[in-house]
């Protein structure tokens, strides 16, 4: 223990709450190489002590968001738990956290977080200064003064000097809103391809599926590119489990057969990546041609299905019945014919679609998954015509399910509980006006800025794309990332995304720790974590809302974003006042205040927490006392309210009930009122994007870098240099690249590259071999997984862990996945993560496990070290 505390010294720890949290848990400080700070193993007498349990945000974007609670004991964590606020059951299930939520205390007290500001040494004022030596240099610590004036003056210097657009920013924030906004880049990335098609198809539902009680009425349920064990955290595999108990079988259609089909799938159809149009197209040709449609369906709530029931003014020839029948083509889109394409059986295209179409009732539900791929709408539109093909919809135990992903998996109707509104202006981006869709053409204006997926490109080349305006110029002189998270490495293009920040003059980056992003800044300002602010509110599912209060002082001398805004505005001559007026605790004030719950009785909503005028008096906030369902003080010390469900309940939700009861009195927000199968709007939308080219009916195009690229001549079959194709999945230890640094995780879920034992055998690869992954864009090495859980001639490597890029090979041993995704614009903005062509070869040399590599602390020169 000796040596523990003569390495606290060494360090200079300044933060009197890092010592004690590390005194009362540590056994062994995590300094360079040998994991965290925070451990349970020699809490001891600390442990012992009366506390305090508080309840603690989970605030990573895995979708589960669940209760996490940490015993704060003097000032120091020493315990974690989850939900024991009421017994848990399947219709009233507890919040309970995952291994990545009870990993946080080694995230928030890690030896690794960002301790003070920093510039890099070699950077300059006004040029950069060796710029090459972004991401290489040696950092230099300097003061909160220095690093703010420092922010604000080049701010000034490149607005002046070239203007606003030269500034490109992910989030602008308001005190640069204020100064004049900054060039923004956009695109779709969760969603996948899912906005437009379910706009212009359905009415712009967004998610589309029943309550979760009404799944077990369900015979059959079909998830289409979805894991939710992994992917979406929280209750719904749980959800789904419990439909499976009482009865339904579940169809798991994924490249991999992945965790969720371990715990639920009766049956699993393989397909390649980006060719899942070409399977439903297969599907749609068994259930025409043996009579399995529900025609009456069809001819009532859709438009396009048939020469008979076209939109006003389209061209009958363009129904998806005879393009499906090869009528007009010549190509029938049989089971064969999709299987030429998708890899999937066409005995089994066969037996998926009969099931399908003559099981009632059925849920038929895909994440977004199959649609990040380039031409992804061709998906959207041919799942949900399929899907409407079975008439399963608006009844109980059927629904047709879009993009039902991340929180709302296993979820319908609209949230039970919600927050109120934080209150004030912050200015918009005075760059860009929102367009609204449909109407005048939008993509006559400036309205969007720079794709994600060209972002970098644009940054390097000076140009880029404006839809019907084509290639427009920009030159862009700084990279403004305060707030913005980790957007060098969760980009696509990472080796372009370097080029790119090492060209520009100025790059600033908020962060907790040395991130990729952070790595190759100039100046990096120490951002505290949520548990470090004062609190807020979060929600995994629709029903229930966790109040989540601060547990620690800010870790030495980091601050919030806000703060951060606040001072950068100072040093512009603009007053915070303007652009943020309200005080953090005035804020937290109006969200509690604003809670509301639905009523019992499912006929709207009223308000969830009584505030009494003694609350408001302590808390030093200006509100009006309100009755509620719950005290203030309750509500606080329990941090979470979840509405008690049961089978019958007047929560119960049923999609799409209401226009299937009466189309006429309930049309939906469609050109025709009807679901629309032959949208032009849709097509002409995408198309004026200005990357590709989209049909008003499901058709199938060959995808940019998918399965027919991996060809160097598909129709005679001659493989290209690129044979295989990669995905890139959500990963059980980390939300995206949030906690990839956590060593505990690192050691639970290794990051391997799963590959079938032929495509193995054929290059030589055997168990625990290191392999090199290359695409045309750039390399990485990973550990193997040999499994026949994966289709022959398709990988999948888990995304977001932190690059780490090798200078003089270009090869990331990290398996950074945007190393390899290449930024391919199309669509609607789409990035296209899950149809990328790469090839794989033994690595010769070693690759040590990545959870004993050396933890990210920075030793900067100056100051305190």
């Amino acid at each position: 223990m000796t040596k523990f505390f003569d390495k606290i010294n060494e360090m200079t720890i300044s933060r009197r709450n890092f010592i004690k949290a590390s005194t009362a848990a540590a056994a062994s400080l995590s300094l360079v190489g040998c994991g965290n700070t925070l451990t349970t193993t020699n809490a001891g007498q600390a442990a012992n002590e009366e506390g305090t349990w508080i309840t603690a945000a989970c605030w990573h974007n895995c979708g589960g968001r669940c209760l996490n609670k940490a015993l704060v004991v003097d000032g120091v964590v020493v315990r974690q738990k989850t939900d024991d606020t009421h017994p848990d059951s399947p219709d009233y299930p507890q919040q309970r956290g995952c291994a990545r939520g009870r990993s946080q205390r080694q995230q928030i007290f890690g030896a690794d977080r960002l301790r003070y500001p920093m510039k890099r040494k070699n950077w300059n004022p006004g040029d950069g200064g060796k710029r090459e030596l972004r991401g290489k240099d040696e950092w230099v610590r300097i003061s909160w003064e220095e690093a703010l004036d420092h922010v604000a003056a080049e701010l000034k210097r490149v607005k002046e000097t070239y203007g606003n657009k030269a500034i490109l920013a992910k989030a602008t924030g308001p005190a640069l809103n204020a100064y004049g906004g900054a060039m923004t880049y956009w695109g779709c990335t969760s969603d996948g391809a899912w906005p437009k098609p379910q706009q212009f198809m359905n009415g712009g539902r967004a998610k589309g599926s029943n309550d979760r009680l009404d799944l077990r009425n369900s015979k059959l349920i079909v998830l289409w590119g979805a894991n939710p064990v992994w992917s979406s955290g929280g209750n719904p595999a749980y959800n789904f489990k419990q439909a499976k108990e009482a009865g339904a079988k579940f169809i798991i259609v994924d490249p991999l057969y992945n965790d969720t089909a371990q715990l639920l799938a009766d049956q699993w159809i393989p397909v390649r990546p980006g060719t899942d149009t070409a399977l439903l197209l297969g599907m749609a040709h068994y259930m025409i041609t043996n009579n399995l449609h529900d025609q009456e369906f069809l001819d009532k709530y859709c438009v396009g299905f048939d020469a008979e029931h076209m939109p006003e003014g389209a061209d009958p020839k363009e129904n998806f019945k005879d393009y499906v029948l090869g009528t007009y083509d010549g190509t029938p889109k049989t089971p064969e014919w999709a299987s030429e394409h998708c890899g999937t059986d066409p005995d089994l295209i066969r037996s998926f679609a009969h099931e399908v179409a003559v099981t009632k009732p059925m849920t038929f539900t895909s994440s977004s998954a199959a649609a990040r791929t380039s031409v992804g709408e061709q998906f959207c539109q041919a799942f949900l015509t399929v899907g409407w093909m079975t008439g399963n919809v608006g009844k109980p135990g059927a629904s047709v399910c879009s993009n039902n992903r991340h929180n709302t998996q296993s979820y319908g109707g609209p949230a039970l509980v919600k927050a109120g509104t934080a209150g004030g202006k912050s200015p918009a981006n005075p760059i860009y006006k929102e367009p609204t869709f449909p109407g005048p053409d939008p993509f006559k204006t400036d309205w969007h800025g720079i794709v994600i997926d060209e972002a970098w490109d644009a940054v390097i080349n000076g140009e880029y794309t404006a839809g019907v305006r084509g290639k427009q110029p920009c030159d862009i002189r700084m990279i403004w990332n305060i707030g913005s998270g980790n957007v060098l490495n969760q980009n696509t293009d990472i080796m372009k995304g370097i080029e790119a920040f090492r060209k520009v003059e100025f790059v600033v980056t908020s962060a907790h720790f040395l991130t990729a992003t952070a790595q190759y800044a100039d100046i990096v300002l120490p951002a505290t974590t949520e548990w470090e602010r004062l609190g807020g509110f979060l929600t995994g599912n629709p029903e229930m809302i966790i109040f989540y209060s601060q547990i620690t002082q800010p870790m030495f001398e980091a601050k919030d974003d806000d703060w951060m805004y606040a001072e950068i505005g100072k040093r512009l001559g603009l007053d915070p006042a303007d652009f943020d007026p309200l005080s953090p605790e005035q804020k937290l004030f109006n969200m509690v205040a604003g809670c509301t719950v639905m009523k019992e009785d499912g006929s709207g909503y009223e308000k969830l927490v009584t505030i009494t005028a003694e609350d408001i008096a302590a808390l030093g906030v200006k509100g009006t006392p309100q009755e509620g369902r719950i005290s203030y003080q309750e509500f606080k010390e329990q941090g979470v309210y979840q509405v008690p469900r049961s089978p019958g309940d007047q929560y119960t939700y049923i999609d799409y009930k209401d226009f299937i009861e009466d189309p006429d009195k309930n049309p939906l927000g469609t050109e025709s009122g009807k679901f629309q199968i032959h949208s032009q709007g849709l097509a002409d939308t995408i198309n004026a994007y200005g990357w590709n080219t989209l049909a008003p009916i499901p058709k199938y195009q060959y995808v940019t870098e998918g399965y027919e690229e991996t060809f160097s001549d598909f129709e005679k079959k001659e493989k290209s240099g690129y044979p295989l194709q990669l995905t890139t999945i959500h990963y059980a230890r980390r939300s995206h690249s949030t906690l990839d640094n956590i060593s505990w995780l690192r050691e639970a879920f290794q990051n391997r590259l799963y590959i079938h034992p032929a495509d193995a055998a054929a290059r030589g690869i055997a168990k625990n071999d290191i392999v090199k992954i290359s695409s045309r864009h750039g390399q990485v090495i990973r550990p193997v997984y040999i499994t026949e859980r994966i289709m022959p001639g398709t990988l999948t490597l888990g995304q977001g862990a932190w690059a780490e890029v090798d200078d003089a090979t270009g090869i990331c041993k990290a398996g950074a996945t945007n190393v390899l995704n290449g930024g391919l614009p199309t669509g609607q903005g789409v990035q296209a993560y899950n149809t990328c062509n790469v090839q794989v070869e033994k690595y010769d040399s070693k690759l040590q496990t990545d959870y004993l590599w050396p933890k990210r602390i920075v030793a900067a020169q100056g100051g305190n070290k």
